[in-house]
């Protein structure tokens, strides 16, 4: 696991897709966040593999957090999800920024607490690849971790993507077929008189 540079950012790469959702800071709200952060990662073709797995893991912590440390009366929290070249990008925002949880150079050095809670900034260290926490615009705070896919994962999803953006061919009318087609009528075919109408 590395901190994600915040000093001198590098140009953000291309987002394949994206996904955004506000849950109310509650823990049916972060329960709601983990499970459809798995309904996302499935529908964007990420096979059922650790990555999504630990995906689960980290947003489930993060909402937790977000709910039990970042509430604000009448504010929601937010969960995005972004689906990057080689790598599933999170992010639980929510609107308290003085209460700001310690960085991953911290969390690094933290004893391990004897008890469940505390623990969960060490997992998120465990399982990211990459986190960091950032300051939200225009209040509160951000903690972004990124979870790198697997090689064939992501070549398999940049040749689905590749094959989606070919254009493909105009589809063109055929002509109708001989039986189909209105026959013209022929020169030589009798035409019946008309029948005389009797008086009565």
């Amino acid at each position: 696991m590395t901190a994600l540079s915040t000093s001198h950012p590098l140009p953000p790469p291309v987002t394949v897709r994206m996904f955004s959702q506000r849950f109310s800071s509650t823990p049916l709200g972060a329960r709601l966040a983990r499970h459809l952060t798995i309904v996302q990662l499935h529908s964007w073709g990420v096979p059922q593999t650790a990555t999504v797995c630990d995906a689960a893991a980290i947003v489930a912590e993060l909402a937790a957090n977000a709910v039990t440390h970042g509430r604000v009366p009448g504010r929601d929290f937010e969960l995005r999800l972004s689906l990057l070249g080689q790598a599933v990008r999170i992010e639980v925002s929510d609107a308290r920024g003085q209460r700001r949880p310690p960085g991953p150079e911290q969390v690094g050095a933290m004893p391990v607490p004897e008890g469940e809670s505390g623990r969960g900034l060490l997992l998120v260290d465990e399982l990211a690849d990459r986190w960091a926490v950032l300051d939200r615009v225009p209040v509160g705070k951000t903690v972004r971790a990124e979870l790198d896919l697997p090689g064939d994962t992501a070549a398999a999803l940049q040749r689905r993507d590749a094959a989606a953006a070919r254009p493909r061919p105009e589809a063109v009318a055929a002509p109708p077929r001989p039986d189909t087609a209105a026959a013209p009528p022929r020169p030589d075919a009798a035409v019946a008189p008309p029948q005389p109408t009797r008086l009565r």
